[in-house]
C-alpha cells in the first residue's frame, strides 16, 4: 500500500474565516517503509500572517513573500497524494484546509481520490484516556523529535511517519503474499509448496541439555499449578 504522511501549517484555524495553508509537507510510505520521497512547498498565502500562529510555526509574511499561491502547486501536490492513503493527525483540520484550497482553484476534494487514515483516533482508540499530540506519540514510542522546537509540516510528516510505524507495528496484513496476489492464488500456491520452495531451508537447532532441563523445569511448575500437564509426559517423545 502507498500511503502518505501529510501535515500542514496555517495563517490560522478556520478557512471558513478567511485563513490558508502557507506550508505543506508530505511524507512517502510503502509496504510500511519510508522511500526518501517528499513533498515540500512553503506557500505565500495572499493574506498576513497573525502574529499568534507565527509564534507556533515561525514562518512570516517575509519567509512567504516569494514563495509560489497554492494555485501554482496545486497539480504537483495532487500528483504526488493522488490515489494514496493519507496519513494526517487530527485529520479534518488539514483535510478542511486543503480541501477549500483545492476548491478554491478547481482541483477535486481529496476525499474522492484518497483515503484518509487519522492518527489521532487512532492513537485515542489505542491510548484512551490519555494526551495524544505529536510530541506525547512521541516521547511514548521512543521517537525522537528534539528537533522540533516549533511546528513544521515536512518535520511534523517526518516524525508522524516513525510513530504511525511504530504504533500499528504489530497490525500488519498476515498474510504471507504480495499485495498484488488474491488470497485465492495464495492459498494455491501453499497448497502446492511454493512458499517453502521460494526460501532456504531454516536451520535446525537442537535444544542443549540445560535447555532441556529449563523446559522439564517449566512443565512441571505447570503440573503443579494445573494437576494436568499433558507436555509433560510427552517430553520424552519431544527429545527423540
Amino acid at each position: 500500500m502507498r500511503q502518505i504522511v501529510l501535515d500542514t501549517e496555517t495563517t490560522g484555524l478556520d478557512p471558513a474565516d478567511g485563513h490558508r495553508v502557507i506550508e505543506i509537507g508530505c511524507v512517502e510510505v510503502v509496504g510500511r517503509r519510508r522511500t526518501g520521497r517528499t513533498f515540500h512547498r512553503y506557500l505565500n498565502p495572499e493574506r498576513p500572517i497573525p502574529e499568534d500562529s507565527t509564534a507556533i510555526h515561525g514562518i512570516t509574511d517575509e519567509h512567504v513573500a516569494d514563495c509560489p499561491v497554492f494555485a501554482g502547486v496545486a497539480g504537483e501536490f495532487f500528483d504526488f497524494v493522488d490515489g494514496a492513503e493519507l496519513v494526517i493527525h487530527n485529520a479534518p483540520f488539514d483535510m478542511g484546509f486543503l480541501n477549500a484550497e483545492l476548491e478554491r482553484c478547481g482541483w477535486p476534494r481529496l476525499e474522492d481520490h484518497c483515503q484518509v487514515l487519522d492518527t489521532l483516533q487512532e492513537a485515542r482508540h489505542l491510548h484512551p484516556g490519555q494526551k495524544n499530540d505529536l510530541d506525547t506519540l512521541c516521547g511514548r514510542y521512543e521517537v525522537d523529535n528534539r528537533s522540533r522546537d516549533k511546528h513544521g509540516a515536512l518535520l511534523d510528516s517526518e516524525l508522524l511517519a516513525d510513530v504511525f510505524l511504530a504504533m500499528t507495528g504489530g497490525q500488519e496484513d498476515l498474510a504471507l503474499v504480495s499485495e498484488e496476489a488474491s488470497p485465492a492464488a495464495a492459498a494455491e500456491r501453499l497448497l502446492q509448496g511454493g512458499a517453502a520452495a521460494d526460501r532456504e531451508p531454516l536451520p535446525v537447532v537442537p535444544p542443549s541439555e540445560a535447555e532441556w532441563e529449563a523446559h522439564r523445569r517449566f512443565l512441571e511448575r505447570i503440573q503443579e499449578a494445573s494437576g494436568d500437564c499433558l507436555w509433560l509426559g510427552r517430553e520424552g517423545e519431544e527429545r527423540q
